[in-house]
């Protein structure tokens, strides 16, 4: 063999081995690159919202104190709000040596001003209530200078989420810049490595290239699924706190105005008008919050069948005035760890879904099944625990938007139901499905992991 061909051959043996090198260096390089935006986007997001979370929630509290106190003057109320305004106030302090850029450091600096203003405006209501009088003496026309800094300390604290959000949004910028980078780089070693052996890149492409394609869009696909949670989380958060406060002082005046009416007069009925759907304002603005901000679950272990069993016993008496027979199968035996008033909250949604589907005349079958499945990317043993109807489906039209927040088909209904049921599932480590046929009827299944 001549000289000129060893050197030819060594020479495309070291181009292969070279490209070779690249394409791993690149994808090793991409796939920590995704998943350290995968660490970064999960930290980011909690440091955002426990932020602003944490500030609104408190608001709201210390809000209700002083109404509390402005409509009972019960000075228990009072000083539960200095304390928790104390504890605020050194916590608001806190955050900026925690806060990363400089714009949510001055919004912060701005909340801190605000509140001081917040402070100074419940403490003339506390100089304008008299604990000794008999009869309320605080006007609602009186809380107008109070409402404006409460809303106005709120609205910083939607400011510093959006500044976090702005935060994320460059860091996503410059995670998409260097992928795009290195994705270039890729496609040009591919290229080569082509024109070497086809084959190798052939392999090197279905092994490494395309997981790698997968995941970064399934990780795209979840950081916009995300913020879109989080933007109607905030909007509704907002919506509440906007609605809670009137409630709660016209649900006050009410008991006290009632007092005054005799039972039986159309004044007393008129009012009792009034009650009820103030409650019912109540439950909307409830679920507002519950999808805004579901509450951790305390799991306990406990039979699969356990929930099915409890929500045959508890509405099985409403459904059979629509002749609605609702049964439970018998199930194999498995345990799932869970939170049981959550759980439960999810299938009395779904029964009364099933239950709204029929209408009257059919059944509603609720069973446990056992399978393996894939959950948070890896097989499991799980409990699916399904309610089964006889009811008219689900149309192709409402499938599409079957889970947004807000969307629902019925006239009354605030289309939170199946968010905040998927909401709770999520934080249990499972998940929720469907199969619908029209005019056959639906089966929802809840996916739980087995204990």
């Amino acid at each position: 063999m001549s000289g000129g061909i060893k050197f030819r051959l060594v020479a495309f043996v070291l181009a292969i081995g070279l490209m070779v090198a690249l394409i791993a260096g690149t994808a090793l390089t991409a796939w920590h690159r995704v998943g350290d935006l995968q660490a970064k986007l999960t930290f980011e997001q909690q440091k955002s919202f426990q932020i602003a979370d944490h500030f609104q929630k408190s608001i709201l509290q210390l809000n209700n104190l002083v109404l509390r106190y402005g409509i009972s003057r019960d000075t228990n109320d009072w000083n539960r709000f200095a304390t928790n305004s104390d504890v605020l106030n050194r916590w608001i302090d806190e955050q900026s040596l925690i806060l990363p850029t400089g714009k949510e450091k001055r919004i912060l600096h701005e909340i801190d001003v605000a509140f001081d203003d917040y402070l100074a405006a419940a403490g003339q209501i506390h100089s304008r209530v008299d604990v000794t009088a008999q009869q309320p003496v605080l006007r609602l026309s009186e809380l107008d200078d109070f409402e404006r800094e409460s809303q106005r300390i709120l609205n910083l604290a939607f400011q510093l989420a959006v500044a976090h959000q702005e935060s994320l949004g460059d860091f996503l910028a410059r995670s998409n810049r260097l992928l795009n980078t290195l994705r270039v780089l890729l496609l040009v070693s591919l290229f080569l490595l082509l024109i070497a052996g086809g084959g190798l890149a052939a392999v090197v492409y279905r092994e490494m290239i395309a997981p790698l394609q997968v995941k970064l869009v399934e990780s795209q696909v979840l950081v916009e699924r995300q913020e879109k949670l989080a933007s109607l989380g905030m909007l509704a958060a907002g919506v509440a706190h906007e609605i809670r406060n009137p409630l709660t002082a016209l649900k006050a005046w009410l008991f006290i105005q009632r007092k005054h009416l005799a039972p039986g007069t159309p004044e007393f009925e008129d009012a009792q008008v009034i009650g009820n759907e103030i409650s019912r304002l109540e439950r909307i603005v409830h679920d507002f919050l519950l999808f805004a901000r579901p509450s951790e679950p305390r799991l306990e272990s406990v039979p699969a069948d356990q929930p099915l069993r409890e929500i045959e016993t508890l509405m099985r008496p409403q459904l059979a005035a629509a002749r609605i027979r609702l049964s439970v199968e018998d199930s194999p035996p498995a345990r799932i760890r869970i939170d049981t008033g959550q759980i439960k909250q999810v299938l009395i949604n779904l029964v009364q879904n099933a239950a709204d589907s029929i209408d009257h005349d059919g059944s509603i079958t609720l069973r446990v099944r056992t399978e393996s499945r894939r959950l948070a990317d890896r097989m499991t043993e799980t409990a699916i625990l399904e309610v089964a109807d006889t009811g008219q489906g689900i149309p192709p039209e409402a499938e599409k938007r079957l889970f947004d927040p807000f969307f629902t088909t019925k006239a009354s209904g605030t289309g939170l139901g199946l968010s905040i049921a998927a909401r709770i599932l999520e934080k249990h480590g499972g998940a929720l499905q469907y199969q619908t046929q029209l005019h056959r009827g639906t089966t929802f299944g809840i996916v739980l992991p087995r204990a």
